[in-house]
């Protein structure tokens, strides 16, 4: 029913040793390197302070070093966040949507004690032309705290494919509350439709049928509606780990499928190595990666487990399945050997 096939012994060691927290964090650094960028674009806002004032700032594209550049010249009238003591301490703060993971975050420096900040600071984006005019621009200002509890202060979103680029010149623009398209835009990464079996161990009858230990079928069919990178669409692949091992022997991934939003794989990988009580201290880590030369970048995922935190009663922070995976995981160890079917969203890891 595929057209491409894997299959990988996989070993958890139960009985050897309880791998250390420390050696989780590790293992996990070198798999999802780009998670710590691929937050929610409010991940930090502590304050309940009103939007308000002005931001002033310009736009430009330089053709020669094919370099998108945000001129920040400074604020007026911020909301003030220490009431008591009449302050904030704001910076500004810029990504491009709806993918910010890719291009990242950048921002100004903090002007400490001020409503009224002047930063005459330059942000700067190394990207095509074509691919911009496809991103939105959102620029918000924050009141910087000490302890990482960082105060939303006000915000301005503009569509680039509208820009009016002959418009070099500075302007002042309202600052104005959260914007829902932001978080849509960053939390809608497309849908996985796969497949998913368990096959205990001498369920199958005799050898050579009967496997010596227990197999999870992953069947990863197609993917819809990814994020768009480029005017031609994306170069796609899919990687596969079972967490909490994320050595070679754990790593699996599709062929690249290029120039589609909506990719078909129809790749299936098979673990062996399984125990019955390996389900619930497991996890099938699904990542959907567009491919360039020199690096690859994140584009969703899911994670299929019970989604305890725990994992071999060490806690981790990848067992945090949502309540759609960790169902769709129930129901293939409630229903052995049959193929459990399912649609479901990709998300930031």
């Amino acid at each position: 029913e595929s057209d491409t096939a894997s299959e990988i012994s996989f070993q958890f060691n139960r009985h050897k040793k309880t791998p250390s927290i420390g050696s989780h964090s590790s293992d996990m650094a070198s798999v999802s390197s780009v998670s710590g960028s691929v937050l929610s674009v409010y991940s930090g806002d502590f304050g309940s302070v009103d939007a308000q004032g002005t931001v002033e700032f310009a736009l430009d594209y330089d053709e020669k070093n094919r370099e998108f550049q945000v001129h920040v010249s400074q604020c007026k009238d911020l909301a003030v966040v220490d009431e008591k003591k009449g302050r904030s301490d704001p910076y500004v703060k810029t990504y491009l949507l709806p993918d910010k993971a890719r291009m990242g975050k950048r921002k100004t420096s903090v002007k400490k004690r001020t409503v009224n900040p002047i930063y005459n600071e330059v942000l700067r984006y190394k990207i095509e032309k074509m691919v911009l005019l496809i991103q939105k621009l959102n620029l918000s200002v924050w009141h910087n705290d000490p302890l990482g509890r960082n105060s939303f202060l006000g915000e301005i979103e503009i569509d680039l494919a509208s820009w009016d680029w002959s418009n070099r010149k500075l302007n002042w623009y309202p600052l104005k509350p959260r914007s829902l398209s932001a978080v849509n835009g960053v939390d809608h990464r497309g849908v996985m439709s796969l497949s998913i079996k368990y096959v205990p161990p001498g369920s199958l009858g005799k050898w050579p049928k009967n496997p010596p230990s227990g197999e999870v079928h992953i069947w990863v069919k197609d993917v819809k509606d990814l994020l768009q990178l480029r005017p031609s669409g994306v170069d796609s692949f899919v990687k596969c780990y079972v967490l909490p091992d994320t050595s070679k022997k754990s790593y699996q991934k599709t062929r690249v499928i290029k120039r589609d939003t909506n990719p078909v794989f129809n790749h299936t990988i098979v673990y062996d190595g399984f125990h019955t009580e390996d389900l619930k201290d497991a996890c099938v880590e699904l990542t959907v990666w567009d491919h360039e030369k020199l690096t690859n970048h994140f584009l969703g995922g899911i994670r299929l487990g019970l989604g305890t935190g725990l994992s071999y009663g060490i806690s981790v922070d990848w067992m945090d399945s949502t309540q759609e995976e960790v169902a769709f995981w129930q129901e293939m160890m409630l229903a052995t050997n049959e193929w459990i079917e399912g649609l479901l969203p990709l998300r930031s890891l």
